[in-house]
């Protein structure tokens, strides 16, 4: 019942490519979602970055686990300060009339449940729909 996946859609009217660059480089990232300095967009790469919180450091660990340009982008979601869990993060997009369809996805946030209620469903949930339905797409209007 708990392990439902988060899903998230949103529909930008920008062009695939475009949204593509925002959600894969990292310079691009900074300005609409994390400061990664260590991204490198290659399957099997880890990148770490830390978001403070209520005088919390939260530091994320993750690997890519697939890429298919402009289409799929995947990887694992880990609090490895805060729990011994694991999830998984996947960004599909596909071209919808003069925009891009995003179906964000979100497995395994039950896993966090020994870092306690920081970690609820519900906060996941209100934090994609923040970065997506705000902060990305402020970023591609520009």
């Amino acid at each position: 019942m708990n392990n439902i996946p988060i899903i998230i859609e949103e529909i930008y009217p920008e062009p695939l490519s475009k949204v593509w660059k925002a959600i894969t480089d990292k310079n691009q990232m900074k300005e609409w979602y994390f400061t990664i300095e260590d991204f490198e967009l290659r399957e099997g790469a880890e990148f770490n970055f830390t978001v403070s919180f209520e005088d919390v450091i939260y530091h994320h660990r993750c690997v890519i686990k697939e890429i298919v340009p402009q289409k799929r982008f995947s990887h694992t979601w880990t609090h490895p300060s805060q729990s011994k869990g694991e999830s998984v993060v996947t960004w599909d997009l596909q071209p919808v009339g003069n925009g891009t369809k995003v179906v964000l996805t979100h497995e395994g946030v039950e896993n966090f449940a020994d870092a306690g209620a920081g970690f609820s469903r519900e906060n996941y949930v209100a934090g994609w729909e923040e970065i997506s339905g705000t902060s990305l797409r402020n970023f591609l209007s520009k």
